[in-house]
Formats: structure tokens, sequence, C-alpha cells
């Protein structure tokens, strides 16, 4: 007898982890982890700023996929160190086409180390109302 899960969409290999990492923060977060990054506030001060819902979100997603574990480090409140798991590590390899890929085809790209050595860092989103007036000039 079968155990398996039945599959969202389908059985293609592509869609099913696409389904786990398939957004733009989830990849992301592995790359940092990867990197060394184990606290929550460490993920958060990433260079793409990712909002604290969305990373709390993904956290939970990853953990619950198998591809990190969180340990606690900190009674009260909580807190939790995080780290791939062999599932997670396997990532890498993945993270790494698309950095060759990216070299390739995307002029001006670089890599995490890259940037940090040059001292470069992403500008911060600009702030929601900010953004929100500058699209309602443009479109007003």
């Amino acid at each position: 007898m079968s155990t398996a899960k039945p599959f969202a969409r389908s059985a293609c290999a592509i869609a099913n982890s696409l389904d786990i990492v398939g957004d733009k923060w989830t990849l992301l977060v592995v790359r940092d982890l990867l990197f060394g990054k184990r606290t929550y506030g460490e993920l958060l001060n990433s260079p793409e700023r990712i909002p604290t819902n969305i990373l709390a979100e993904r956290l939970k997603r990853l953990e619950s996929a198998g591809i990190i574990v969180g340990t606690p480090y900190q009674q009260h409140p909580v807190r939790y160190a995080y780290t791939l798991t062999p599932k997670g590590k396997d990532l890498g390899s993945v993270l790494l086409a698309f950095v060759r890929w990216a070299k390739q085809h995307i002029p001006g790209t670089m890599t995490l180390n890259e940037s940090q050595s040059s001292g470069e860092r992403a500008a911060p989103a600009a702030p929601r109302r900010a953004r929100a007036r500058a699209r309602a000039k443009r479109t007003g």
C-alpha cells in the first residue's frame, strides 16, 4: 500500500518542486541559510528586505516541508535558530544552477559574495504609501 500524498496539480517533478519553493522569497531564504544565517533577525536583514509576515510564513512552510528545522535558542520570548536539513542542503545545487544561468543571461548580476565584497546593498523598498502615491500620480 502506497503512503504517497496525492499531488496538488500533477505528478510533474517541476510543478511539485515549485509548489514548495517556487515563489520569489523561498529560495532566497534557503540561500541565506546556506550562507550561514540562522535567526529570524539575520534572515530579515537580507538585501532583498523580505517582509516580516512573508518571512514567518516561508519559515513555517519550509519547516513543514522538511527543508529546515527550527530549534529554540531562547525561551522568553521563544526564538528559533533555523538550519537546513539534508533535504534543504540539496537545494544548493539548484541555487548554483540559477547563479550560472543568471551570470550567463542577465548582464550585471552578481552572486551574494560579489555584492557583499563590493559593498553594494539593495536599496530598501519605498514605503507603501509613497509607492501608492507614485502609482496614483502615474494613473491619475
